[in-house]
């Protein structure tokens, strides 16, 4: 399912919502966590469905995002402590534009203290409401598209769309594109507005839910994965694969889907130097 979350609303919260309309004891998660500020795409896997999250989670993602500059936040958006900088003047369009010029392809950034990433078996989020700041590593992401859609000078604010790899942090983009134009930004909105393939456009909102429409909600799973290359068995040969048996190697490089009369049985990936290929996820009952 593609849930258009709402802003002021945590991912965890938008599953617990939705949940409620599905049959007891059915499984049900997200492939990628949106902070409570943002709103836009959650991509929800129910069911069997819920075993395909790998092949969701590593996806690039698109963004609408506006940020106000000449102050920072200590959690780097709107939700966060405050403070404006002193003797800082509003980037200008040129400026913005090289900026962004400058931050897109492979950048290095440092994870924020308010995020889910794990230090020492900790939340870096529980550090950061304790008051603590723990060291952190930076690491490698890519921007794939970062450009400046608007500009508003009167409240010294700016909209950009972004295209990034899996794992990017919008908010210390915009806050490192600050700092490198000689002030600061937080985040005041953010929209995620695609997951690979998935798009915002074919969601559906919490409220046009309910317990008699969600299985008309529901995408089927080999929408989910409509971007890995698909084999085409036989009928007879359905039964080994959903006991997850080999199969003969497709000769195809990656994971690929397994499919018998349009319906997606099983992800395989031939076995390196083998004629055989493994399940690795099947969803078909054997």
């Amino acid at each position: 399912m593609l849930l258009d979350k709402p802003s002021g609303l945590t991912s965890a919260r938008a599953v617990a919502r939705v949940k409620r309309f599905l049959p007891k004891g059915t499984k049900i998660g997200h492939t990628g966590t949106l902070d409570p500020l943002a709103s836009g795409l959650l991509v929800l896997l129910i069911g069997r469905a819920t075993r395909l999250s790998r092949y969701v989670t590593g996806l690039d993602k698109a963004y609408t995002v506006t940020a106000s500059f000449g102050a920072v936040s200590d959690t780097l958006d709107a939700d966060g402590k405050i403070t404006v900088l002193k003797d800082t003047l509003m980037p200008g369009e040129g400026a913005l534009h090289a900026a962004a010029k400058r931050f897109t392809g492979t950048v290095r950034q440092t994870p924020p203290m308010a995020s889910a990433v794990k230090i020492g078996g900790v939340r870096l989020y529980e550090a950061h409401r304790r008051g603590e700041n723990v060291e952190r590593k930076s690491r490698i992401v890519t921007v794939h598209s970062l450009v400046l859609e608007a500009l508003d000078p009167t409240e010294e604010s700016a909209t950009f769309s972004v295209t990034c790899s899996s794992g990017t942090y919008v908010r210390a983009l915009l806050s490192d594109l600050a700092e490198s134009l000689g002030t600061g930004a937080y985040l005041t909105a953010l929209r995620r507005t695609s997951v690979g393939h998935l798009k915002l456009e074919n969601t559906s909102t919490l409220e046009q839910l309910t317990s008699a429409t969600i299985q008309d909600r529901i995408i089927r799973k080999k929408e989910v994965v409509a971007f890995l290359p698909a084999v085409k068995i036989s009928g007879g040969e359905r039964a080994l694969v959903c006991n997850g048996c080999r199969l003969v190697a497709s000769g195809i490089e990656g994971s690929y889907r397994v499919e018998a009369g349009g319906e997606l049985l099983a992800i395989y990936r031939d076995e390196e130097g083998a004629q055989r290929a493994r399940a690795e996820v099947v969803l078909c009952a054997g």
